[in-house]
């Protein structure tokens, strides 16, 4: 029998026991009626199924089946020797990362639509704060002067998460043969930009010297944030989606770097 107490994060989640509870009792099931059945976005059910890897499988015709590990753990949740901790609620350091990562409200885009004024709302303030103060927005990082006017350095700011938004599309397609979702990943990746959306404020209270410092925080938030935000927009284990969002600050560093924009 399984020893389902080693996967205590992995079946907290009850969209994964779920999942593993529709595959034991019907066998195999494919992509469409899964997610069918769970009513969650393709991203996130593509995340869970990433996340089950272990457990479950394709057969020859694409239909998801338990293997030999998933049908244990299967029968060891239908006989109830699932650990009372599964059933408690979060440990503080838990509910802590959870709103760190602010998956709560990624699990909302699940239903895309739902979230889609929030990401608005997040860009129109990131793009308004940095033409208010008038900082130069160059996608994790800020010029503290510009010489654009405020509708061009409002469109910049825009511009820079809809570059992000296409370069994350094409690097997702490439590296992991993953479409479809798009709006989810969008709506995703503008609640990632709230941190770098405040941070321009801060400009009002504080001299550049101090924000420097603080700056670094921001971007490191906003990194675990996109990191999220790719792993439920397009359902990337997230070990995998932190590489892709290490590759994006990557490339925004050494290209500004190239262009002599960092001193």
């Amino acid at each position: 029998m399984v020893d389902v107490s080693r996967y205590y994060t992995l079946l907290r989640d009850p969209a994964r026991r779920r999942i593993v509870e529709i595959l034991g009792e019907q066998g195999k099931i494919g992509f469409k009626e899964l997610r069918q059945s769970l009513g969650l976005g393709v991203g996130t059910v593509y995340y869970h199924l990433d996340m089950l890897s272990e457990f479950v499988t394709q057969d020859k015709e694409r239909k998801y089946v338990l293997n030999d590990r998933g049908r244990l753990l299967y029968a060891s949740l239908k006989e109830g020797s699932l650990p009372p901790a599964l059933e408690m609620g979060d440990a503080l350091s838990h509910r802590v990362g959870r709103w760190i990562f602010l998956s709560p409200v990624f699990a909302k885009s699940a239903r895309p639509l739902v979230l889609l004024p929030v990401a608005f709302v997040v860009l129109l303030l990131g793009a308004f704060g940095v033409a208010m103060v008038g900082v130069q927005p160059m996608l994790f990082f800020y010029r503290p002067f510009t010489a654009l006017g405020f509708e061009a350095v409002f469109a910049l700011f825009i511009a820079n998460w809809v570059g992000l938004y296409l370069f994350g599309e094409v690097m997702v397609y490439l590296f992991f043969k993953r479409s479809g979702s798009d709006l989810q990943l969008f709506v995703c990746l503008g609640v990632a930009a709230l941190p770098l959306a405040v941070f321009p404020y801060l400009f009002l209270f504080l001299d550049y010297a101090v924000l420097q410092y603080l700056l670094f925080a921001f971007q490191v938030w906003t990194l675990l944030l996109l990191s999220a935000a790719f792993s439920f927009g397009k359902g990337i284990r997230l070990d995998k989606s932190i590489i892709l969002s290490l590759v994006v600050i990557y490339l925004n560093t050494m290209i500004l770097f190239l262009l002599g924009l960092l001193g």
